[in-house]
């Protein structure tokens, strides 16, 4: 018998998850290092806020907000999840996507309006550029339609350019669609996508890992690309620029161990040097669809990589007083992002952003455990007269 209302577990054991996610300070990897620590989100609130502390899991500042967790809150989150086809789900899930629950930094909780059942089928994300050229934009739509009638779920993102093109091109072959979002499960973002949303509910799913009420802000759009990644075998490059999330995407997907495609392009086209980075540094050629289907063929039972590769850094920039801040609190071993919200007193949105730049400008590397480490080419002095 399927779960009631989409819960796996108790609504009252859910409530916790939800509680521990909507706390202050609690980032991904934060939530995942209390779970080994200590246990289920239960035993995390039941547990004397001065043990954590001495423990180091928290800082005092974190303490305080546990000892208060948002109920109405909760229950808001929970109204949304007796809606029919809405499910919330932990990583600790059964039916959580086993490929994403493999990787550095899966999101605890993922809110889902649609088919869940399409999260666990072979998928390949298609991500580049929202402003593609006529040919870039013909280009995702066909490679989409094509894998999407050879059973393969299309991933993306929702936005504007490739991404939507990547949707239309699922849904044109009465293929499935998951739409990765960066904002609340409430939310249509852009809203120009609205009814391309409420068609991706009928034929897949839309997933976030963010609660009701999270507006678009822009430093939530870069953590969604490592679900578009993690939950694939395989991630297609259509256009891309030098300075782009896409490469911040194809970056995660060789972390994780997954198999990285570009298109190449004219070498007149701006957005070609993206997909040309990522064919210098190991990516696949491909031109037709069975490029990537022989590809992904032997992929069939995934296991992710020893020793991932990881792209040369592109290029650097003058930091600003933040940035550099940033920068000096890390060292030259791995530090969580976690150690770094204690070190700088920023919070995860404002590293995570601040990071996602250092990583584009050649200042930061990840580490395949998802911790950030100088790259050790520039040391941030660079630049700065």
């Amino acid at each position: 018998m399927p779960p009631e209302n989409g819960i796996s577990v108790s609504e009252d054991e859910l409530s916790h998850w939800l509680a521990l996610l909507l706390t202050p300070g609690i980032g991904s990897r934060r939530f995942q290092a209390l779970l080994k620590r200590v246990g289920s989100p239960r035993e995390i609130f039941a547990t004397p806020p001065k043990q954590l502390i001495d423990a180091k899991a928290i800082p005092k500042s974190v303490a305080a907000r546990l000892a208060t967790p948002d109920w109405p809150q909760v229950e808001k989150q929970l109204n949304w999840l007796r809606q029919p086809d809405h499910y919330i789900i932990t990583c600790a899930d059964p039916r959580y996507p086993a490929l994403l629950k493999e990787t550095a930094d899966p999101p605890p909780v993922l809110f889902i309006q649609g088919n869940l059942e399409t999260l666990c089928r072979q998928q390949i994300a298609i991500v580049g550029s929202r402003n593609p050229s006529p040919d870039g934009r013909e280009n995702t739509f066909a490679f989409a339609r094509d894998l999407a009638q050879r059973g393969y779920v299309i991933t993306s993102g929702l936005a504007l350019g490739v991404d939507t093109a990547a949707h239309h091109g699922a849904l044109a072959s009465n293929g499935t669609t998951l739409a990765v979002m960066g904002t609340g499960p409430d939310y249509r973002y852009p809203d120009s996508n609205r009814a391309l949303a409420d068609e991706i509910i009928q034929n897949g799913a839309l997933i976030t890992e963010f609660p009701l009420g999270t507006p678009p802000l822009a430093e939530n759009f870069p953590r969604r690309n490592r679900i578009i990644s993690g939950m694939s075998l395989g991630v297609l490059v259509t256009e891309a620029a030098l300075r782009s999330g896409s490469l911040i995407t194809a970056r995660s997907a060789l972390e994780q161990g997954r198999e990285v495609f570009a298109i190449p392009g004219s070498i007149h086209n701006p957005l070609s040097r993206g997909w040309h980075a990522l064919l210098r540094d190991g990516a696949k050629l491909v031109e037709k669809t069975q490029d990537i289907i022989e590809e992904l063929d032997s992929l069939s039972h995934f296991e992710p990589a020893d020793a991932p590769p990881v792209l040369a850094p592109l290029f650097s920039k003058p930091l600003d007083d933040k940035e550099q801040a940033v920068l000096s609190a890390l060292g030259f071993d791995p530090s969580a992002i976690d150690t770094l919200v204690e070190r700088t007193e920023l919070t995860a949105e404002e590293l995570s952003a601040i990071l996602l730049v250092l990583e584009l400008h050649n200042y930061v590397k990840t580490t395949p455990g998802g911790h950030y480490i100088r790259s050790g080419i520039n040391t941030g002095n660079e630049g700065l007269s």
